[in-house]
Parts: structure tokens; sequence; C-alpha cells
């Protein structure tokens, strides 16, 4: 009796042992499976298939700025404040009226704040040497700007500046700068224009290779240039924005990288 209790309590503990070596067995088994099913995804994910082609197309368009800026200053000196400040109102006057003889709008005017500064000139001892300041007056200086989107006009009234000179006037006229107002439509157009030219370039290749494209793998935009026309303006990494040129080129660039 107790040879066959030992016997049975022996055949008990083996089968013990070798259920559990199976569960250890399929419990390593299954992670590694789920390992090797997550490491090819990551791969999958991080390596891309090289049957692919990548193409860059370009959209580019010729276009005239619709908005002209143009700023210019002028300045009144005299011993007394009073008398710089009675000077530089006459002169904004006649610069006012100067503006609307030529079709401007009063609206399309803007006078910054008038700038003060005290005027000094230099004292100089009997061998040359500067000793000192003396206060000689004050100096008035007035800004303004103008925009619109009547650039002939504005155009013309540059032009006509020395008529200011000839009244006494000191004033400076900047270079105008140019820009247009449409610019989101523009950049939407052109990304169009590019994807359907990289598009047009990668069934070419593909078409000259026995082979179709598949499905969009990668896109990618580069920037919006804008650069003068008929001008050796370079493009810029960070993108360039022509404001001197009234006639104006837009283009930017698009990359498509296509399944095979």
């Amino acid at each position: 009796m107790q040879e066959k209790f030992f016997v049975f309590y022996t055949f008990m503990k083996m089968k013990k042992k070798i259920n559990t070596k199976v569960i250890t067995s399929l419990v390593i088994a299954t992670a590694i499976v789920l390992v090797g099913y997550k490491l090819g995804n990551v791969w999958q994910k991080t390596h891309y298939s090289t049957n692919n082609v990548s193409v860059t197309g370009l959209g580019s368009k010729d276009f005239d700025a619709d908005l002209i800026v143009w700023t210019g200053s002028f300045s009144r000196n005299a011993p007394t404040l009073a008398e710089a400040n009675k000077l530089i109102k006459a002169d904004i006057k006649a610069v006012k009226d100067f503006l609307k003889s030529n079709g401007i709008n009063e609206k399309e005017i803007n006078f910054s704040s008038l700038r003060i500064n005290r005027d000094y000139e230099s004292i100089y001892n009997n061998e040359g040497n500067p000793v000192g300041n003396r206060f000689v007056g004050y100096s008035l200086f007035q800004e303004l700007s103008v925009e619109s989107k009547e650039l002939t006009k504005i155009e013309k009234t540059i032009s006509e500046v020395g008529n200011l000179i000839e009244q006494g006037i000191e004033f400076t006229s900047n270079e105008p700068s140019y820009f247009y107002t449409k610019l989101t439509d523009l950049k939407l157009e052109l990304l169009k224009s590019a994807t359907q030219d990289a598009l047009r370039r990668a069934e070419t290749i593909t078409d000259n290779a026995n082979s179709s494209i598949g499905s969009l793998h990668e896109a990618s935009m580069g920037v919006f240039q804008i650069t003068g026309q008929n001008t050796n303006e370079d493009y810029s990494w960070g993108g360039s924005l022509n404001t001197s040129s009234k006639h104006k080129t837009a283009s930017i660039t698009v990359r498509l990288s296509f399944d095979l």
C-alpha cells in the first residue's frame, strides 16, 4: 500500500513539473511573438520602402503690387521753439496742400508726432581746441507716410516733390514700397500649381519607366519667395519678400513622394 502511494505521489509531482514547464514555455513564446510584432511595426514606420519616387514641383506667377507706401520728412530750425513751431506748421500746411492738389485723399496721409531737438554748437579757444557747447536753438522734424492703392497717382506725386523744395521746404523723399494685399489667395494658388506640377513630373518618370505611382507617401512645402521681375535677386532660405519692385514674381516649391 505504501509503495502504491509513493508511486502515485511521484507521478503527480512529475506531472506538476511538466505542466509548469509547458505554461512557462507558452508564456515565453507569446512574449517573443508580441515583441516581434512590435519591432515589426516600429521598423515599418521608421524604415520606408525604397520603392518610391520623389519629385519637386514649382509654382510661380508674375503679378503687380496693388498697394504703395511712400514716406518722407522735412524739418525747420530757429533760435526759439515758438518760431520753429510757426515755421514747421506752415510747412505742414504747404505739404498737405501739395499732396491734395495731386489728388491724394487726406485719409491716405498720416503725419507722425512732431520731433523736437535742442541744437548746440561747439566753442573753441584760440588754439582751436573745443572748450564747450553753446545752445543755438531748436530743430523740429516732421515725418509723414502715404498709403494708397492708386499707385500711378502716388508715383506722379513723388516725381513732383521738387515743387516743395522750390517753396523752401527741405523735404526728403524716400523710395516707395510696393505690397500685395491678396498674398493668402496667391499662396493657395501657387501651392495648387506646384502640387500639380510635381504630380505631372512623377507621372512622366513612372510612365517612361513602365511603372505607375501609388498612394502619396510624403509631402512637404518649400518657402514662399517674392522677388522683383527682371532682377538678379537671390532666393532666401527663410523666404524673400521684395518691396522695392512694382512688378513681382512669386514662387513656391512642393516636394511629393509616391509609393510605386
